[in-house]
């Protein structure tokens, strides 16, 4: 199921916070990324960012990259490391 939504925030907001749309964005991004809600794809699509900006957004904000044991372990096999 693939839905869209519209989220229109008023102008006055913006200015009272004294954030652009695109600040917002990020803002939001990180914060559902940082609660695990979105996947590091997903928010940096949400913050419409490229992969390494918006890796500088989360790091700006000590918000660390999440990564499962089972990938690295996934990883480490790909490579052929050998513990």
């Amino acid at each position: 199921m693939n839905t869209t939504a519209d989220f229109i925030v008023p102008g006055e907001f913006l200015r009272s916070v004294k954030m652009t749309p695109q600040e917002l964005a990020i803002e939001i991004a990180v914060y559902l990324y940082e609660k695990e809600r979105l996947t590091l794809g997903q928010a940096k699509r949400l913050a419409d960012l490229d992969q390494i900006s918006f890796q500088k957004e989360l790091a700006a904000r000590n918000v660390y990259i999440h990564i499962k044991e089972a990938d690295v372990l996934q990883d480490v096999e790909n490579l052929g490391i050998k513990s």
